[in-house]
């Protein structure tokens, strides 16, 4: 009478999986404490500190390689962090730069004055010179123009090391800066950047 007949079928179980779930299951309590005691312990010897300061080091340099590539800015090193520094980016990437063309006109420097011809080779180092006399104008008027922009936009924000930051990133080419452009050639910036 208050048994169960043999006839009833088990019910089915429904899995439900959480959209945005963490992809798998929570450990126990036991793995919990033995993970947390793993991490706890103290490396004996010299050795296993070095190694693990090193794998520490490592993973740490890793993740901040990752977010440079991918414009993550939580990972960012302290010097290229901030709104300022931001801009200061943008500003130097959203400008056609000459020493983008400074290593094509290198190698044509290189290919005159190996040509063994003097006056060729003359006209390489002459055309040289004359590129980085440009490259260093252009540096003066890329740090006036960013002062005054930064003037205007950030009034109250301290500009100590940021003409050395946007040259040194205007001096590589742009496909080589870190972290990477976020902006290309003659685009407009946003007023903002709070």
């Amino acid at each position: 009478m208050f048994r169960r007949s043999k006839t009833e079928t088990p019910s089915t179980e429904t899995t439900t999986t959480k959209v945005g779930g963490k992809g798998r299951p929570t450990p126990t309590r036991k793995e919990a404490e033995a993970a947390a005691k793993a991490r706890a312990k103290a490396p004996r010897t010299r050795k296993e500190q070095a190694a693990a300061q090193r794998s520490t080091r490592s993973e740490s340099s890793q993740r901040m390689r990752q977010a440079m590539r991918e414009g993550d800015e939580r990972y960012y090193p302290a010097r290229d962090r901030g709104p300022v520094r931001r801009f200061v980016r943008d500003f130097v990437d959203s400008r056609f730069s000459l020493i983008e063309l400074v290593i094509p006109l290198l190698l044509v420097t290189l290919l005159l004055g190996w040509s063994g011809n003097a006056s060729l080779a003359r006209l390489g180092n002459t055309l040289l010179m004359v590129a980085v006399l440009f490259v260093i104008l252009d540096m003066l008027v890329l740090r006036f123009r960013m002062r005054r922009e930064l003037a205007r936009r950030f009034p109250d924000e301290s500009t100590k090391g940021l003409t050395y930051y946007a040259l040194t990133r205007a001096l590589q080419m742009k496909f080589m800066r870190l972290p990477k452009p976020q902006v290309k050639i003659g685009q407009k910036l946003p007023e903002h950047y709070r």
